[in-house]
């Protein structure tokens, strides 16, 4: 059975882009799976919290989790 730890170590592509000082990270597959930060690795960091988010919200509601 496909579980939470199961989709966390799926490898996600993931997008970063600095944009006025900021940066933002984010993965395509997952809808609305986007976080910001000072730098690369505080928003890779917090994107790390919302692709959690999504995919427990996803299980926890039946929906499919989108795999890379």
């Amino acid at each position: 059975m496909k579980n939470l730890d199961y989709y966390l170590n799926l490898k996600y592509d993931v997008k970063l882009i600095g944009v006025a000082g900021t940066w933002v990270a984010a993965i395509p597959a997952l809808p609305n799976c986007v976080a910001d930060g000072k730098t690369p690795q505080e928003a890779t960091a917090k994107l790390e919290e919302v692709k959690k988010l999504i995919i427990e919200d996803c299980l926890k509601s039946g929906r499919p989790v989108p795999e890379p």
